[in-house]
Order: C-alpha cells, then structure tokens, then sequence
C-alpha cells in the first residue's frame, strides 16, 4: 500500500493518485488540511523494528502496511485551517505534532520514501550544493556570495553578464543583473546575494527516479523561464535524449544526495560542457510532464510500488 502525504488536489500528488488507479494499486492520502481527523503514533522497538499506527478518519492501518511514500508537504504552519489560529492554540500545537511526527516516521520507516527530508536538506544551501555537484563531475558557475557591493562590480568586470538569485532553498526568480540594478546595489549590505557568471547555452531539466531519466530541454528568452509567461514571453520544452554519460552521471549524482526523485537544472553550452545549477528534492514535475507527455508521474506511480514501468 502507498502512502500519499501533501494536499490531495496538489497537480503532481493528483497525477501520482491517477496512476496508481490506473494499476489497481491502494494507496492512502495523508491529506494535511484534514489533519484533525488524523492520528499517528509509531514505536521502535529493541531489535530496531518500526511499527505504529496511522488513524485517517475512521480508517486504522499498521505503519507496516506502507511499503512506498510519496511526499509532498506545504508548511503546516501556513495551512489556512490554521492560519488565523494564536502562536499556541490547541489546534495549531495539535497539527505541528502530528506533522512532527510524520516527519520522524518518514526518516526511520522501511518502507521506499520519495522524498525523506534529511537527503532533502541539501538543497537548504546552494553554495554547500553546489560542491557536491562538482564532485559528480559538473561544471558549475563561477559564483560570488556577498553583501560588498564594490566586489559585485569587481566581479561583473571580470565576467561580464550576472545572474543573482537566493542561496537557500527558498525559491527564488533567477534575474540577469542590468545596469539599472546597480542603483539599488547597495540593499545587498543588509542581505548577501548569489552572483554568478552567465552561462550561454541549452537549458534542460533532468528527472530522475529510481534509474530512470527523462530529460526536457527549455527554450525561453527570460532568464528564469519558469517565469517567462510574466514577460509576455513563450518557454518552449521538448523531450531530448541525454548521452549515456550525462544520464548515469545524473543518477550517480541523485543517489549521492540520497534522492530517489529528484529535479537537475543543467545548462548544455555549444562547446559540449555541462554546467548544473542545482538539484531540486520536491520538483514539481507535472509542468514538464504536460509540456512534453514523458511519464514522470507513472515512473513515479510504479517505483513506489516496486515496479517496473
């Protein structure tokens, strides 16, 4: 049986749902805005065995039951049944322990988790990041991290274009730094920023699950294209084939982080260098599934279950 955790009508957690009906595989929802109808509690005993309880309305099952566990959790902290409650309400104390507890569950169950939240972590800083991808024999950008605005200078002589962004795992829109920035250049003293050098080329986006890999190039002129609607602007995706060697290094890459699902933002220059920006741990894969029909969800869907798709 799988367990669904996340908001039940969240695109990639609805298409995961379908397809597991599709192969007549039970699956439960952990759906977090009804969590005042849920309990958990679990215990490890002394030979390190994890078993407990999930209570989802009048439903009972054995944590054991749960052999696949696709994650996909808001803040609990933002969801609206909480959101207007006082900092210690009952309710709210109520929903932040049920969470907590999941969350621990997730780390020590046996069960094949998509994501856990430790592995996760990595992505919580993208300067730590990025030395693991180099490892895994990626280029990365060169890369300026302060709140001196004279070294941004510095740095945008030497290298010319500038992208800026966050360096946490908070999401962010990737911008180029234009000269009418540099008037505002000084609000960097108060918050240090990302800079790195602008990378020409392909952008395409690496999924991987388990050992398979579906790739998707972007054409977009805005920078972020993610973003390019905002703009007035098209992001063209297509499917695309990666080189052997890319492809194994993307899965080495994931199984390095821990990831058994994971999102590779890379950049193909036109003279064959690879550059990888960062490894996303929750990617929302279905704004590239509906762009270009690869079958993330069901690859997503058959290796919770043990299957091959």
């Amino acid at each position: 049986m799988i367990l669904l955790c996340g908001i039940r009508s969240e695109t990639p957690l609805a298409m995961v749902a379908s397809h597991l009906d599709d192969l007549g595989i039970r699956y439960v929802h952990f759906h977090q805005r009804e969590f005042a109808s849920m309990e958990l509690e679990f215990e490890i005993d002394a030979g390190a065995s994890v078993d407990g309880v999930l209570r989802v309305g009048d439903e009972r099952f054995q944590l054991s039951e749960f052999s696949g566990i696709y994650v996909r959790l808001m803040d609990d902290q933002a969801l609206p049944e909480v959101r207007d409650e006082p900092p210690e309400s009952p309710r709210r104390r109520y929903c932040r322990s049920l969470h907590a507890a999941l969350t621990a569950w997730l780390e020590v169950t046996p069960a094949r988790v998509v994501n856990r939240s430790g592995p996760m972590a990595s992505n919580g800083s993208k300067p730590y990041q990025a030395q693991l991808i180099r490892a895994h024999g990626f280029e990365v950008p060169e890369t300026l991290i302060t709140n001196d605005p004279a070294l941004v200078l510095e740095f945008r002589e030497r290298h010319g274009r500038l992208v800026y962004k966050s360096m946490s795992g908070i999401r962010s829109i990737v911008q180029t730094l234009e000269d009418d920035d540099l008037d505002r250049l000084e609000q960097i003293r108060r918050c240090p920023t990302q800079f790195q050098q602008y990378i020409d080329g392909v952008h395409v986006r690496v999924h991987t699950i388990g050992s398979e890999v579906f790739a998707t190039s972007i054409v977009s002129d805005t920078t972020d294209y993610r973003y390019a609607h905002t703009n007035g602007d098209d992001a063209v995706l297509n499917a695309v084939e990666l080189a052997d060697e890319w492809s194994a290094r993307c899965r080495q890459l994931s199984a390095a982080l821990g990831l058994d699902f994971a999102g590779i933002d890379l950049k193909l220059t036109d003279e064959g260098e690879v550059y990888c920006f960062e490894v996303n741990p929750c990617p929302a894969f279905s704004y590239y599934e509906h762009s270009t029909g690869q079958p993330i969800a069901h690859a997503i869907a058959c290796y919770l279950a043990g299957r091959d798709p």
